[in-house]
């Protein structure tokens, strides 16, 4: 039974992260697709909103791609943890404003914990990662 459960281990490590790659690679991209889709999610006292859209999509596709490099995987582990811990202030915002930034109240409601799930996924990948490197020197 130990034996099963530490294959299970073993196998949802590699795919935990690749998931997470993929999800930030494509949402990254979507940036660039769709601009006008992330734009409320700035905060109005922000200058330069459409940079800020983009500077977050390429960051995004960059730590994702780093994931899938050996080399790179802790820098783009801890890049996506800092990453998703900056956007959780939005994300908590958009629950409490008058006019959430996309859709209605329920809708931010239900983006709040799907934060906190991406950040839980972001600590459990960096850990994986950091842990691999440490071992395999």
């Amino acid at each position: 039974m130990m034996k099963k459960l530490n294959i299970l281990r073993a196998l949802s490590r590699p795919l935990l992260k690749v998931s997470l790659a993929i999800f930030l690679i494509f949402g990254g991209a979507k940036h660039f697709i769709n601009p006008d889709f992330y734009t409320p999610f700035v905060p109005s006292f922000l200058p330069f909103t459409m940079a800020i859209v983009y500077i977050s999509g390429l960051l995004e596709i960059i730590l994702g791609l780093a994931l899938l490099f050996k080399k790179q995987a802790t820098i783009g582990a801890w890049g996506i943890l800092i990453l998703m811990l900056l956007f959780l202030p939005i994300h908590i915002w958009d629950v409490f404003s008058e006019t959430p930034a996309v859709g209605s109240h329920k809708a931010a409601l239900a983006r709040l914990p799907i934060q906190f799930l991406l950040i839980f996924i972001a600590w459990k990948v960096k850990n994986n990662v950091s842990q691999h490197n440490l071992t395999n020197r």
